[in-house]
């Protein structure tokens, strides 16, 4: 996906005026046309070379007792940034869930957990094994994304 240097020049300026991933990712579909997954979304901004800002520092700020704990959940999400998860909104034949994710040295793997419980994943390098810290990071994000979404 190619954009202008128009295109570029909004996206940045939505950056800086303090949009997070999926409002750009919201922003591009709705204003420009141009629809791209989250993960998508997220390789532009880093091609661009933005940075989307922080939101929590204020709060840490105004309650650090209080996001003592948080601060705590965020510090591995820096870690798991390797580690994407990606759910299906439409989940294919025969899974209870399943989507895609990425591994800390770009290796995806489409994935999916059935009725029965069992658990299935299917890399895009024949023979390719995770890391165990990567499997670690998979599974911390995928029962926190599942978490959000409700499931």
């Amino acid at each position: 996906m190619q954009l202008t240097d128009d295109q570029k020049q909004e996206v940045a300026a939505w950056i800086a005026s303090g949009a997070k991933l999926s409002e750009v990712q919201q922003r591009l579909a709705e204003e420009l046309g141009i629809r791209l997954t989250y993960m998508e979304a997220r390789f532009l901004v880093d091609d661009l070379k933005l940075v989307p800002r922080e939101p929590k520092e204020p709060e840490a700020q105004a309650a650090p007792d209080a996001t003592q704990p948080a601060e705590q959940e965020a510090d591995p999400a820096p870690a798991t940034g390797g580690v994407c998860v990606e759910v299906d909104s439409i989940m294919r034949p025969g899974a209870l869930v399943s989507g895609r994710v990425t591994f800390s040295d770009g290796v995806t793997a489409d994935w999916s957990l059935d009725q029965m419980g069992r658990f299935g994943m299917l890399p895009s390098k024949k023979g390719y094994k995770p890391s165990q810290e990567d499997l670690a990071e998979f599974r911390q994000a995928l029962e926190k994304e599942l978490a959000h979404q409700g499931l």
